[in-house]
């Protein structure tokens, strides 16, 4: 075990900064909505920075995509951070208010988590969902970001903490650690500094943070994402819906990574994987899939599959194929290969759609809908913090009211208890 003194400062700074941060909504409403702007004007600065990151990836690793900024992303960012600028703060509501036998006035308020780390890789639109969100939520947030994007999460943490100093507020409620693993490290370890630990990234390092963490873990799973087509699905809402969760975006979680289809609807697989075509979707289909395409899809996109590739995040333009003959089988697919993130059936049978509603263990559960969706701006969150696919705590897109938990206030007159 590595020790957290050559990083206590770090966390001890954060500390601090929880106890003196307290910003009034109005302030920090104006904070966020200066950092959006701010975002805006130095676009040319923040893209310069993400250049060097990008010049040292190979354009053909699954992270590229993510680590890439554009004039557009950023431009979705600001919309992001304005969008929980203006969404209402769940601090201090009382979820639960009520005067006991004995006269004790009892409530249950919200409050912060308190300090939040967060460990990511290169995902440098996360250090901004992360400060907005907590900022937002009177929680102070350390980060510890990939060194894949480090010169990107430097320049961002930079506009943020511009953007504090404006305000007079302590810049120590962001902080970035330094890219070593001597800091993630020291972060699993630094109980009585951070309050809950979130991993982002890949299953390996959602893996690692649990096993390895001393500080209580959210998991945001990898997502392995399934859609069913069974034998009542509609073939163009159903083609719109695959090809749109496949090629979206391609490095996100909730990219489809495994078409499962009725076998009575083979002949429609074609007609599918046609739309797949148009963004060279390589395919790794099941031996009743892959003779429904043998001679229909390109002989070098179409591959038969292996056991390895069902269960694969394949964060590519990459998808397996799994032929069932009912939904009980889907199911069963599902349970022994999904992630519990997120899951869709493409039916127009009422009771097929409400017993895979009903029945797959997932975060987020579609019918006739593309998996693209889960996400917290999606959601109406503004943004999210992750994608929790444990059940304790948090499950889903992780939004506000997920960074807080809350305090029990106890007004008396008086009152003792009796031995």
């Amino acid at each position: 075990m590595i020790s957290t003194m050559s990083y206590t400062s770090y966390f001890e700074n954060a500390l601090i900064a929880g106890r003196k941060t307290s910003a009034a909504p109005a302030v920090i409403n104006q904070v966020l909505e200066d950092l959006a702007a701010a975002t805006i004007a130095q676009t040319r600065y923040l893209l310069q920075e993400n250049i060097k990151d990008l010049d040292r990836m190979d354009p053909t690793d699954p992270k590229y995509d993510r680590l890439k900024l554009t004039e557009s992303r950023l431009q979705d960012i600001a919309s992001d951070i304005l969008a929980i600028a203006k969404l209402e703060s769940p601090l201090g509501e009382v979820l639960l208010d009520k005067i006991l036998p004995n006269g004790l006035q009892i409530s249950k308020v919200r409050v912060p988590l308190g300090v939040a780390g967060v460990i990511y890789e290169a995902r440098p639109n996360v250090t901004f969902d992360v400060f907005s969100l907590c900022f937002k939520t009177g929680n102070i947030c350390v980060l510890k970001g990939g060194s894949d994007a480090d010169f990107s999460n430097r320049a961002i943490m930079s506009v943020i903490h511009q953007v504090l100093a404006k305000h007079n507020i302590d810049v120590n409620a962001a902080t970035l650690l330094p890219v070593e693993r001597e800091a993630t490290e020291a972060l699993l370890n630094a109980i009585g500094y951070i309050d809950v630990l979130i991993p982002r990234g890949s299953q390996s390092l959602i893996n690692y943070v649990r096993n390895n963490s001393k500080v209580p873990v959210i998991e945001t799973g990898a997502g392995i994402v399934h859609t069913y087509f069974d034998e009542t699905g509609d073939l163009e809402k159903g083609a719109d819906i695959i090809f749109n969760a496949k090629t979206r975006r391609v490095s996100v979680c909730n990219a489809l990574d495994c078409l499962i289809i009725h076998s009575s609807r083979l002949n429609d697989l074609p007609n599918i994987a046609e739309r797949l075509l148009e963004k060279q979707v390589e395919l790794f289909a099941d031996t009743n899939a892959y003779d429904a395409l043998d001679g229909h899809y390109p002989a070098n996109l179409l591959n038969k599959a292996e056991p390895e590739h069902f269960g694969t995040e394949f964060l590519s333009l990459k998808l397996a194929v799994k032929t069932v003959d009912n939904l009980a089988e889907a199911l069963d697919h599902i349970a022994q290969y999904g992630s519990k993130h997120s899951e869709a059936i493409i039916s127009e049978d009422g009771e097929n759609i409400t017993t895979f509603l009903n029945n797959v263990d997932a975060a987020a559960v579609y019918a006739n809908a593309s998996t693209a969706f889960t996400d917290g701006a999606q959601f109406g969150l503004g943004a999210e913090i992750g994608i929790s696919t444990q059940k304790l705590h948090a499950r889903g897109p992780m939004g506000l009211d997920e960074l807080t938990s809350y305090k029990w206030i106890v007004k008396g007159s008086g009152q003792t208890r009796n031995p």
